[in-house]
């Protein structure tokens, strides 16, 4: 099969044959229909995630046909359509795993870092971590709900059932389909994007958001919660001046460059500064429900397999709206 590899941190990634995996026990045999491409990949090939498995295929927004189930598993079956996320394996065991954070497990594994992922032909997965997709969506437009949406949502859900002024910060594959539930759910969302980033903020006026600017403007209105997933730092102590007293500043990324110094008044009055850490199976089921009650549009780019470096090189740039995605299928 065709694969894409990491071999060192700062090189782009290697187009490789290799052996189709074989499923072990618990784990299904996958066709890669189509993977988007997330900021993660990028953090993993310019060396700001920490000891990937050597030679990882990237790659943990997989959408895929079940060839093979492994012994013992009986929730998929040959022909089944999958969702493949970034929480690959957990131990099931550890204190955090008891209490429902089995995104904190220590043990955690993940898809495309420490697991094989899906910027290949074939991949492997643990069949417990894999979700069905829902009909109405195609490979393609699936594909970036099992990372942008599943981590997007979970960030979302930090913020609070009842926050009614939500700034996105960062209007890429994770904002671009959160603002679609949130507008839906009645919520009044501002966009802030790079500043001179006309193209996203009409992208995000298109999804019905109520402002949209540079992110070196103020809030026009003091927010209930600002949701971070540009990776910049800086954008933290401003993100907490835009928020209400009381209000909460959620940072969705696994990776961010150094927050700098800020005044002790800016998180004074109960504001409140907190992360997201991968996310848990709980997490996928509650989203799959919320987008079965407000379905949402993904807007995408499609790559083939061996243009994956450039889908990397374009997403850095900004120089696509929404996500990218590639399809291992494209060359025929």
């Amino acid at each position: 099969m065709k694969a894409m590899t990491f071999t060192r941190a700062g090189a782009p990634l290697a187009l490789v044959d290799r052996p189709v995996p074989e499923p072990g026990p618990g784990q299904v045999l996958l066709r890669v229909r189509a993977c988007a491409v997330c900021r993660t990949d990028l953090h993993l090939v310019d060396g700001e995630l920490p000891e990937p498995k050597p030679g990882v295929i990237p790659g943990h927004e997989i959408v895929a046909t079940v060839l093979e189930a492994g012994a013992g598993v009986s929730r998929f079956r040959a022909g089944d359509r999958v969702g493949v996320p970034w929480l690959g394996w957990t131990c099931g065991a550890c204190r955090f795993c008891h209490r429902g954070e089995e995104n904190l497990c220590a043990e955690a594994r993940f898809t495309g870092y420490t697991l094989d992922g899906g910027f290949a032909d074939y991949t492997v997965a643990d069949a417990r971590y894999c979700f069905p997709i829902p009909l109405a969506y195609d490979d393609r437009h699936a594909a970036p709900l099992l990372c942008a949406g599943l981590i997007g949502w979970r960030t979302a859900r930090k913020a609070g059932d009842d926050a009614e002024r939500i700034g996105l910060y960062g209007f890429g594959a994770a904002a671009h389909i959160l603002a679609q539930i949130l507008v839906a759910q009645g919520r009044t969302v501002f966009a802030f994007t790079r500043p001179g980033d006309t193209a996203a903020q009409a992208f995000a006026r298109r999804l019905g958001v109520a402002w949209a600017g540079g992110s070196d403007l103020p809030a026009p209105e003091p927010l209930d919660a600002a949701l971070l997933f540009a990776p910049v730092g800086a954008l933290v102590p401003k993100a907490l001046r835009d928020v209400r007293p009381g209000g909460r500043v959620v940072c969705g990324g696994i990776h961010m460059s150094e927050i700098p110094a800020f005044a002790y008044a800016d998180l004074w009055q109960e504001r409140r500064l907190e992360s997201v850490a991968n996310l848990t199976r709980a997490d996928g089921d509650d989203f799959f429900r919320t987008i079965a009650k407000w379905p949402v549009t993904t807007d995408v780019r499609t790559y083939a397999l061996e243009d994956a470096n450039r889908a990397l090189d374009d997403l850095r740039h900004g120089r696509f709206t929404g996500a990218a995605v590639l399809t291992p299928d494209a060359g025929g």
